[in-house]
């Protein structure tokens, strides 16, 4: 939020001639939240290239955006990541849409008819940190709303990064992080009666522990940002690679709010969303949580991943 504008002020996009467009598009924060922001009025079918630079500019600033009212098909969301960068496309297969790649889909129908792989995202996270080149924009559209709990949490690692004293901020800066699915990886049908050492093996040589600066400038907002989470990261080094003490982990996955189990942590935002949200995220900053029921009951959402104009940290490989 920009210093000095009042919680509920709105924001307005601007079309290519200048002219505000204040009666169709409308950023507003959420009152009385950590971040986020409501987008009222976005229609991809008009949306101007200046309104999507718009749009892309808000994320880095209010972190989450939630636009109102969509209802799109999946041709149109695609079309929406499209614009908003390049989309990545997830590396296993079993999550794709089965007609659209570009679609990674949670959740099971009601009915006979499963799309996707259910429970997802259920420890914290960012997402595709164990690869080499994460992106930089994540994108969900809720298809089907359970009617009890749902929602996603999140936790700024910039502003948890800020809080921390010089001293460890320092030493923080010069680290690295080593981050791999292994702890969370999700069975597939074909892994089931295999041996765990095998599949321990393949997880190993297709997605190998992969290392990131512990720290780094975020390119649009110039933040310094904590890149480790409690799924992902499996250990802490310092710059020549000598392996940090766990317990400097476990105290900064601790101090942001990742080990609390009560979810009430100052840290912790809980984002809810309905039926017709779209929620887009910054993925370099935030890591996330998926809130699920702890009973049966039907719930899908379909996410797109971008990678945005600039690299994901400045400096790195690839």
């Amino acid at each position: 939020m920009q210093a000095g504008v009042a919680p509920d002020a709105c924001f307005q996009f601007h079309s290519l001639n200048g002219d505000t467009q204040e009666e169709h598009v409308q950023i507003t924060p959420q009152a009385g939240q950590l971040m986020g922001s409501m987008v009222a009025g976005f229609d991809i079918e008009t949306a101007k290239p200046a309104d999507i630079d718009d749009l892309r500019g808000a994320i880095y600033e209010h972190r989450i955006l939630i636009l109102k009212e969509q209802h799109l098909s999946a041709e149109q969301f695609i079309a929406l990541g499209t614009a908003m960068g390049e989309i990545e496309v997830y590396y296993e297969p079993m999550y794709h849409h089965p007609e659209h790649q570009e679609i990674f889909v949670s959740g099971v129908q009601s009915g006979d008819q499963a799309a996707g792989v259910p429970q997802t995202g259920k420890f914290w996270h960012a997402d595709y940190s164990f690869m080499a080149k994460p992106f930089g924009i994540t994108m969900t559209y809720p298809q089907i709303v359970p009617a009890t709990n749902r929602g996603t949490y999140f936790i700024d690692m910039a502003k948890f990064f800020a809080e921390l004293d010089p001293t460890t901020q320092e030493m923080l800066r010069t680290a690295l992080s080593v981050h791999s699915p292994r702890r969370y990886f999700k069975i597939r049908p074909s892994d089931v009666y295999r041996p765990i050492g095998e599949l321990q093996a393949e997880i190993e040589r297709i997605t190998p522990p992969v290392i990131h600066p512990a720290v780094f400038k975020h390119p649009f907002t110039g933040e310094e940002v904590l890149y480790i989470s409690e799924a992902g990261t499996c250990e802490l080094r310092e710059a020549d690679g000598t392996k940090m003490p766990d317990s400097l982990l476990n105290q900064l996955l601790e101090g942001s709010g990742q080990l609390d189990m009560s979810f009430t942590d100052r840290h912790i935002h809980l984002q809810r969303f309905v039926k017709g949200d779209l929620l887009i995220w910054d993925n370099r900053a935030l890591i996330h949580r998926a809130l699920h029921n702890t009973r049966p009951e039907p719930s899908l959402s379909y996410r797109i991943t971008v990678n945005d104009a600039e690299p994901f940290y400045p400096g790195i490989l690839g």
